[in-house]
């Protein structure tokens, strides 16, 4: 459940814009790096100039204004541009403009479509390039991947299927990420939980598919109708796509077909076994019980605690993130109530679908195998989430609910008080952890 923990990052994406001859990728350098300036100076007007219609409606001036105001209220003033680095997708063209401010660097990631109209951009820590190194317990020789394509039509993902060597079939495992636009690996700095987990199963026999987050593959349009999301189309609807997937392939058991959630993924998991039931059963590893609003308000709390005595500036944090969780907790909350005064800037339609979700009333009617699983370090969902989950499951013979001292939220080995920084430590989801579920798997 990836949120604000230590910075604010806002993404302002729209759908493409329509129109416009193509032109040469330098000047899409030239006009991010303009776009840029033209912030600083307070110019929004200005920094709208090649934006399409739809980003227009968007992202207006005000909105740019307190975006860059929130922006640097967070990492201090902006002090210059370091450069610039380019990225083509299939549809996309993107320039970084690596920004320093005074507590730190950020690259502004500016999207363009490839007729040349900025159809998105957002704030983000400098992204470096890693060398991702499998862990020990993954034997590629015993397993080989190929690419498919999860769901169908608009919302389609391409997703890689880890499908041991043999003839199988295999018990199968989908894996469904947490909150934020992830990769089908759900790469966090120079770690990538999904992929240790899909190698790492994969390794024992077992097959496992993961897929791009639909967020992160369709993002332009997701924002455009993001005043009517929920869940259910961030995140249920393509896991429901993934299982259907697994059941075509003759390579696979229909029979034993698993969905594993993280976070987020965890949090809904109840609500896809209840949607699907095909499904043999459910793993849900560091899933919250408490509302998400909660979980946010524990976690700036937590995160500022770390820098020690609170300033007026963090005071002020705090407080207006407090304000936004009573909002969201609001009997008289609707659709129309505006996203800036709810948590993460998230649309209230999300809002109130979670706030109307209950894991542990719909868990109880899933009446199949259940892996509850939490790491003990783990400050965004804690042990009193997998406190949660024991009252709720554990008098059931077909529950297994087990903690782990040591690992974090990506279920990754640390030691002492478990810090942000740590999600930029090389690692890999503990191999305790992979054997724990493959071992859970084969007994189902």
């Amino acid at each position: 459940m990836r949120t604000s923990i230590a910075l604010i990052l806002l993404a302002l994406v729209a759908l493409p814009a329509f129109g416009g001859g193509d032109d040469k990728p330098a000047d899409r350098t030239a006009i991010a790096k303009a776009f840029v300036a033209a912030q600083v100076k307070g110019d929004f007007a200005a920094a709208m100039k090649e934006f399409g219609d739809v980003m227009k409606k968007a992202s207006p001036a005000d909105k740019m204004e307190a975006t860059w105001k929130l922006v640097q209220k967070q990492v201090g003033p902006f002090q210059k541009q370091l450069g610039t680095r380019q990225e083509k997708t299939e549809k996309y063209d993107i320039v970084y403009v690596t920004c320093q401010f005074e507590k730190m660097p950020l690259d502004v990631r500016v999207v363009f479509t490839k007729g040349g109209q900025i159809t998105g951009y957002q704030f983000r820590p400098v992204q470096k390039k890693y060398e991702f190194k499998p862990p020990s317990y993954a034997r590629p020789d015993s397993f080989r991947e190929s690419a498919v394509t999860v769901g169908m039509g608009e919302w389609a993902l391409p997703g890689t299927l880890a499908l041991p060597t043999g003839e199988g079939p295999f018990a199968a495992v989908a894996l469904v990420h947490g909150s934020g636009a992830h990769d089908r690996d759900e790469t966090i700095g120079p770690n990538k939980p999904f992929r240790d987990l899909a190698w790492g199963l994969a390794s024992q026999g077992i097959a496992v598919l993961r897929y791009e987050k639909r967020s992160k593959e369709h993002g332009a349009k997701m924002a455009a109708l993001k005043d009517k999301l929920t869940f259910k189309e961030d995140v249920v609807d393509d896991a429901l796509a993934a299982a259907a997937l697994l059941r075509k392939r003759k390579e696979i058991d229909k029979k034993r077909i698993f969905v594993l959630g993280h976070s987020l993924g965890a949090f809904v998991g109840p609500q896809i076994g209840l949607d699907d039931p095909e499904l043999r059963g459910l793993i849900l590893l560091a899933g919250n019980t408490r509302p998400l609003e909660d979980l946010i308000l524990d976690q700036v709390t937590y995160i500022l605690s770390l820098r020690g005595e609170l300033g007026n500036a963090e005071k002020a944090e705090l407080d207006k993130i407090k304000k936004q969780v009573l909002r969201v907790k609001d009997a008289k909350l609707t659709r129309d109530t505006p996203a800036s005064e709810l948590p993460l800037d998230t649309p209230a339609a999300y809002w109130l679908a979670l706030r109307d979700h209950r894991p542990m009333e719909v868990v109880a009617q899933f009446r199949r195998p259940i892996l509850v699983l939490q790491g003990e370090r783990d400050y965004q969902v804690t042990m009193a989430d997998f406190e949660g989950w024991k009252k709720a499951l554990g008098a059931r013979k077909d529950v297994r609910l087990k903690s782990y001292p040591k690992l974090n939220h990506l279920f990754m080995a640390g030691e002492g008080k478990a810090k942000p920084a740590e999600y930029e430590k090389a690692g890999h989801v503990a191999q305790e952890v992979v054997d724990d579920i493959a071992r859970w798997i084969k007994e189902n």
